[in-house]
């Protein structure tokens, strides 16, 4: 160590307080061995690991590295096995047991070997590496991937009993592996084969070394892959691109709190943290504050998953009807936050005065009217203004663009909330971006602290236009990188761009009673192409003759065959 610190004082610069902490880091980043000297057990010695052995070990980490385009192989013949006969939600489930099991396997090797540089046994070594504060999950030995797929006769009662103990070891995956029961799965034959050769296929790749980006993507690609077919029994996918047009019109911040009230599979969440994590690095990323609630348990386990797959760990995702029960409270009301963002159900029946008096702090929550039972949209925008931070709270919902001109119980609150000037942008999108419905859909951004130059105004944006032909589903349309750059710019540039963007005084609203209709305020100009007459008069000419040369050839033709 005297000689560490004398090293570091004069190469480095340091602290002779701060060497200790400098040679823990080296030695977490594997550059450094450390032993226990044999002539005195009372020191250690610390040797450098060579440059040739740390390059080697990156070579071995590359080598075992799975590309993106192996695992979404490795994806595609999952799903091609289960087809629609089988519940997507078996793969997603085996690719997070796999997860869990290889980046346990991997985190034991990584301390077992640890242990024995520190002098420790290989029983003391490997007793120690099992101890569960060094894993992500408590997950006994036993439960590992490989040694419950040793046994193929009793692959469900193994997964249905790794479950169970997971569950009952991890509190946070409760709501994750209650739902899923293998056994009542292969009581079906033709399942218990499906089950064997998806974890065959499984068990062809180790996925520790897969980045979370890529394992992330992945599993985005199952949920994906399978929304039009789940679309039909009610489920919601929101398209990728339209939540990242919506985060980047939010701009999410490190330290700011975001919550989706309808949080689903966490696209809302996830897409948050990749933007801050991609304009302000891992650590901006590690500093969000992540907040979701879900009614559906089978969605709410996938997209906790979902998270866990991502790698990201600083979110609450809560269970419960959200209208009527809140999770997310702070006193005597709802917790506020920085960004509120959804996609809740559009049109959502049942919420009418009666059932919403029923909800917690319904008084503050719905205090600018209640909804007609047909329709819970301004329910739901209502609870999300509830819920953003009183002097500088944002809310970007994604909804039915019905919502923006009906009249009754809608027109009320819409009126009341406008009159209040919380209404910045509309936006009105594409039809045919969403799996369940053919409907372009609308996107309302509401801010409690608008910029100067913005009050009492309100920018229409009308980017049905702004599609290209989504290049996996040919009956729907996406928004491609520049069509949400241009949008985007848009917004953020608050500008009068004819056809498209238009910004409009609440005075010019209120006349057009409240509507809040885009085609209202901005219509796509139509494209009128410039014909030259002189020009189509000489090239008809030069098709007529040579419509005249061909039937003079033809005639000569007939001549002949006579």
């Amino acid at each position: 160590m005297e000689e560490a610190i004398e090293l570091l004082k004069r190469k480095n610069k340091d602290k002779k307080e701060e060497i200790a902490v400098f040679i823990s880091e080296l030695r977490k980043a594997g550059c450094l061995k450390v032993e226990l000297d044999p002539d005195d057990s009372r020191k250690r010695l610390y040797t450098l690991i060579s440059r040739k052995n740390i390059l080697d070990e990156l070579r071995t980490l590359d080598k075992n590295k799975i590309s993106r385009g192996e695992i979404e192989g490795l994806l595609k013949k999952a799903a091609d096995l289960i087809r629609t006969r089988v519940d997507y939600k078996f793969i997603l489930i085996l690719l997070f047991l796999k997860r869990v099991s290889d980046q346990w396997e991997l985190s034991y090797e990584k301390e077992y070997k640890k242990s024995l540089e520190d002098g420790l046994s290989e029983e003391q070594a490997k007793e120690e590496a099992s101890i569960a504060t060094y894993h992500d999950f408590d997950l006994p030995e036993e439960y590992l991937w490989d040694n419950i797929r040793k046994d193929v006769s009793k692959l469900p009662e193994k997964f249905s009993q790794a479950l169970k103990t997971l569950a009952e070891r991890n509190s946070e995956l409760k709501d994750i592996l209650d739902n899923v029961d293998f056994i009542q799965f292969t009581s079906n034959r033709e399942n218990a084969e499906i089950l064997r050769q998806l974890v065959e296929l499984f068990s062809e790749k180790k996925l520790h070394y897969v980045s979370p980006d890529i394992l992330g993507d992945s599993y985005e690609w199952i949920l994906k892959y399978f929304a039009p077919t789940k679309a039909k029994e009610g489920e919601v996918y929101t398209p990728r691109e339209v939540i990242g047009l919506l985060v980047k019109i939010l701009d999410p911040k490190p330290k700011e709190s975001i919550y989706d009230p309808a949080s689903a599979s966490n696209g809302m969440l996830i897409i948050s943290y990749k933007y801050v994590q991609d304009n302000y690095g891992e650590k901006g990323a590690g500093k969000l504050f992540l907040y979701g609630q879900e009614v559906n348990q089978k969605t709410l386990a996938l997209g906790k998953m979902n998270l866990y797959i991502h790698d990201i760990r600083n979110a609450q995702i809560a269970f419960g009807d959200t209208l009527l029960y809140p999770k997310f409270k702070k006193g005597e009301g709802v917790k506020d936050f920085n960004i509120v963002v959804a996609n809740p159900p559009w049109n959502q029946d049942g919420y009418d005065e009666e059932v919403l008096k029923k909800g917690e702090f319904w008084k503050k929550r719905f205090n600018y009217g209640f909804t007609p039972r047909q329709s819970a949209d301004w329910a739901w925008i209502q609870h999300m203004l509830a819920s953003a931070k009183k002097d500088k709270g944002k809310v970007g919902v994604v909804i039915d663009n019905g919502c923006l001109f009906r009249g009754g119980k809608e027109r009320i609150i819409r009126a009341s909330i406008l009159e209040d000037d919380l209404i910045e942008c509309v936006i009105l999108l594409p039809e045919k971006l969403f799996y369940n419905t053919g409907a372009p859909g609308a996107i309302i951004i509401l801010n409690k602290n608008k910029n100067t130059g913005r009050e009492n105004k309100v920018l229409f944006i009308n980017a049905s236009l702004e599609y290209e032909q989504h290049p996996e589903v040919r009956k729907l349309n996406w928004l491609g990188n520049q069509h949400i750059a241009k949008i985007s710019k848009a917004y953020k540039e608050f500008s009068d761009i004819k056809g498209f963007s238009r910004a409009v005084t609440i005075e010019e609203i209120k006349n057009n009673d409240y509507n809040l209709n885009v085609t209202l305020y901005v219509f796509p100009e139509e494209k009128v192409e410039k014909i030259d007459i002189d020009q189509e008069w000489k090239d008809l000419g030069e098709i007529q003759n040579e419509i005249a040369t061909v039937e003079k050839k033809i005639e000569g033709y007939l001549k002949e065959i006579k």
